[in-house]
């Protein structure tokens, strides 16, 4: 059964994330956004120098992601995240916890088969921007590098149907429930006249 956190006493409980939560949870939804956008161009670009500078950009941001990915997880598991207001629809916050569990895999799942990807065939390194080093998966046959890039590109769609759904939820909260729960994630903020 998920265990999913209310608000008992809503007078005596923060229903916000703490500043570090808030910290990772924007500087990965930017890195993410900079990098959907980054291998979108790449994958459109004709390979060459400039295909090739790009696919360091894309690399880099994604292991950029994975290590605050791994910070947040574990920043996460140290501070528990605050209650839903008792008035949310239990509905809702089994779909409001499924959807931070999705997004977690996901943003492991993406980083590590990209780099299982480029990793089929070959080992030692690849390289980020400014040429920095960072080594590849050993032991991952050349004929699976089909078959992981096509996962990671159906992974992207997978991610990007649940960013849509995450942001229509959070306009949900705030503009049409007008929610406590809008508030949980600064700098959005719980509207003045939010249901209790």
């Amino acid at each position: 059964m998920t265990s999913v956190p209310s608000a008992t006493d809503q007078q005596a409980v923060t229903l916000r994330y703490n500043n570090g939560a808030v910290a990772l949870h924007w500087l990965i939804a930017v890195l993410i956004l900079t990098q959907l956008y980054i291998g979108f161009v790449f994958a459109g670009m004709e390979r060459g120098p400039q295909s090739m500078q790009w696919f360091s950009w894309h690399k880099t941001f994604g292991v950029l992601i994975l290590v605050l990915s791994m910070v947040r997880l574990g920043w996460r598991l140290a501070h528990p995240p605050p209650p839903f207001p008792d008035t949310m629809p239990r509905w809702e916050r089994l779909a409001a916890v499924w959807n931070h569990r999705l997004f977690y895999f996901l943003l492991f799942a993406l980083p590590l088969t990209g780099l299982a990807t480029i990793s089929a065939g070959g080992g030692g390194t690849t390289e980020l921007l400014a040429g920095i080093p960072f080594p590849l998966i050993p032991g991952i046959p050349d004929a699976a590098g089909d078959t992981l890039g096509e996962t990671h590109e159906v992974l992207v769609f997978v991610f990007i149907a649940l960013l849509v759904l995450h942001v229509a939820a959070a306009i949900k909260l705030q503009f049409v429930d007008r929610s406590r729960a809008a508030g949980r994630m600064p700098p959005l903020r719980a509207p003045s006249d939010a249901k209790v």
